[in-house]
């Protein structure tokens, strides 16, 4: 039984404490690498932390980057309306470390290269590098709204905290400490947070286990409300979540982001060996532990609330509340817990933010400000800091645009397969095909968008309905609620219609044609349609255009010296060789030992051997 609203927690001085407690690391943080740093005068050290990072924390700040406040909330909703297939997306992160590792990573380091884009104008030319780069600041901006605007929305249910006052205290905290100590300071941050996120997903998992009588019968109250679909195979590609959806689709959105996006790319550069930067493995690490906390932090929320939906009963207003208000609910009574969680989700907020300013800088100075000025590095290095504050500032702002985005989680990859998709696209143009010429890469870019802007914006006003992405199903039959409807105050903005409603709404609409197949696609196909369009109208109007005829430096592809899979070939062959070797060298010494044997065994005091021989040669030769 779900408890009236006038019951659920509220933040208490322990929770506040808790709160403020992370905020002051974070920011300690960043004043320190600030006083560190401040013999360090040049743009590339603030920007790229002096090549000098290990691996470890690295690999964490590669999984707190995207793993942000969005995962925290909408992904457990979204197992909560979906169920667990969501955790196939496991899968696909191991296909996109393999990808992005043995694909992209080589070409990036070799050339030494600060922005991503700088590329784009090396294998191409310059009217690409800006195309590109305009597009990644758009992308970076709209999603850093979004990630702002999430934990604000959980803040200011469980608080009452003014939701723009959170907004604008969650983008000066991040804005601070990334102007202030540059990539070092994001990257140790991103450490510290990485851990107050596992540890809020752990505060809620734990509570909510002992609630329900252990794990499996979470298990089990999941396996009867069909939430334990693992292995869907259906191939329709409305289906918002199937085996192929996720792991195909999802595959593209996640290289879009782990392959080319600035913000991870900088993280790879910034390690001081190429030894190093095979954190992107041990970042798969984190990577699973962030998703099974997240979508078993779901399976709890389905068997907390299994006959008693929050939402559908108007107790919060989206979706992606339910998380925060389990959390009022359950962990009431634990002072410091609830404060525990907000600050798991704000913490993924702060690591993203900042890894998206830092990232936002970099690509200005380098290929918006260097190439057409020429400033000291002195003058680079506090135009950096500065684009950071300006840039902290814009994201604030952005955060309005995400309140009307509806669905956080899939506002978010929406944006990475619109924009993230074609430049996937572009990036693996140039990298794999050496006949791509400027004309071909610009095309087909450009085609990559018109496509995915298609589908992604007719999925914005054609929404698909529920029979064709499938929900699971959600009840209210076991709601027992005492007090008025007035009292229902949880939230602060309007309730606004349940998923049902809309779908009656729209049902009673005349939809397009194209509104139950083109726009009804599964959001994880966005980045697929925009990658697939560019490589393809890129390849046809290369060759069109004189691309076969094309000399290029081999180090801006692929090469096959760049693959760990040439490289265990290579130590595979140098490994037999040497075995060859030694049994060659084997051979020798124990043909030299049967020689040696023979002429002993003939001597005339050991004349055994020799009667055997004269007693054998009359049969030979009869």
């Amino acid at each position: 039984m779900v408890p009236p609203t006038s019951l659920i927690g509220s933040f208490v001085a322990a929770d506040y404490a808790v709160f403020a407690l992370m905020l002051l690391v974070s920011a300690a943080i960043g004043v320190y690498y600030a006083i560190v740093g401040r013999g360090q005068s040049s743009s590339r050290e603030f920007l790229m932390g002096g090549q000098s990072m290990t691996a470890v924390p690295v690999a964490l700040s590669l999984t707190a980057s995207f793993m942000s406040a969005i995962t925290v909330l909408a992904t457990p909703a979204e197992v909560y309306r979906y169920g667990a297939s969501y955790g196939l997306f496991s899968l696909s992160y191991v296909l996109v470390v393999v990808v992005s590792s043995e694909v992209f990573l080589p070409v990036f380091y070799r050339l030494g290269i600060t922005s991503t884009y700088e590329y784009l104008e090396i294998r191409f030319n310059r009217a690409t590098r800006l195309l590109g780069t305009v597009m990644f600041i758009v992308q970076t901006m709209l999603y850093t709204g979004i990630v702002i605007y999430a934990p604000a929305l959980a803040l200011n249910q469980v608080t009452g905290m003014d939701l723009w006052g959170a907004v604008i205290s969650t983008g000066v905290v991040c804005t601070f400490y990334c102007a202030m100590g540059g990539l070092k300071a994001v990257v140790w941050t991103d450490v510290f947070q990485v851990g107050i996120m596992v540890a809020g997903f752990l505060s809620v998992i734990i509570r909510a286990v002992v609630l329900q009588g252990g794990v499996s019968n979470i298990l089990n109250h999941a396996e009867l409300g069909g939430r334990l679909n693992f292995w869907d195979f259906d191939a329709s590609p409305l289906r918002r979540y199937t085996f192929w959806t996720i792991t195909f689709g999802g595959t593209f959105v996640w290289t879009s982001i782990y392959g080319i996006n600035q913000a991870q790319v900088q993280r790879y550069i910034s390690c001081k060996s190429m030894t190093h930067v095979f954190s992107l493995y041990i970042n798969l690490l984190g990577l699973w532990i962030i998703m099974l906390c997240s979508v078993f932090a779901g399976l709890c929320l389905y068997s907390v609330y299994k006959h008693c939906d929050p939402w559908t009963a108007g107790m919060v207003s989206a979706p992606d509340q339910l998380m925060p208000y389990m959390v009022m609910d359950i962990l009431r009574d634990y002072p410091g817990l609830p404060g525990l969680f907000v600050a798991a989700a704000y913490s993924g907020t702060l690591s993203t933010v900042s890894s998206s300013v830092n990232a936002l800088a970099a690509v200005t100075i380098e290929d918006l400000i260097k190439p057409y000025t020429h400033m000291t590095e002195k003058h680079l290095s506090w135009t950096s800091k500065g684009l950071s504050f300006l840039y902290g500032a814009l994201c604030i702002g952005m955060a309005g645009i995400a309140s009307l985005m509806g669905s956080l989680l899939q506002a978010a990859i929406n944006i990475f397969g619109i924009i993230g998709g074609p430049l996937l696209g572009l990036f693996s143009l140039g990298i794999l095909c050496p006949y791509a010429n400027a004309t071909g890469g610009l095309a087909g870019l450009l085609s990559g968008l018109v496509m995915s802007l298609w589908v992604g914006i007719g999925a914005q006003f054609y929404p698909p309905l529920p029979e064709q992405s499938r929900p699971l199903g959600l009840t209210t039959h076991g709601c027992n609620f005492t007090t008025a409807a007035d009292a229902f105050n949880w939230t602060t903005s309007p309730t606004e219609p349940s998923l049902y409603t809309t779908v009656l709404q729209q049902n009673t609409a005349e939809r397009p044609f194209l509104a139950d197949n083109w726009y009804s696609l599964s959001y994880l196909y966005f980045s697929p349609i925009g990658t697939l369009t560019t490589l393809a109208v890129g390849l046809v109007v290369s060759l069109l255009s004189g691309g076969m005829k094309l000399n290029l430096e081999p180090t801006v592809t692929l090469m096959k010296e760049d693959t760990m899979l040439f490289c265990f070939y290579k130590l595979f062959k140098e490994r037999v060789s040497d075995l060859s070797v030694s049994i060659n060298n084997l051979q020798d010494v124990l043909s030299l030992s049967t020689t040696f044997l023979y002429s002993f065994s003939c001597h005339p005091y050991l004349g055994h051997e020799t009667s055997q021989r004269e007693q054998r040669e009359p049969i030979g030769k009869q």
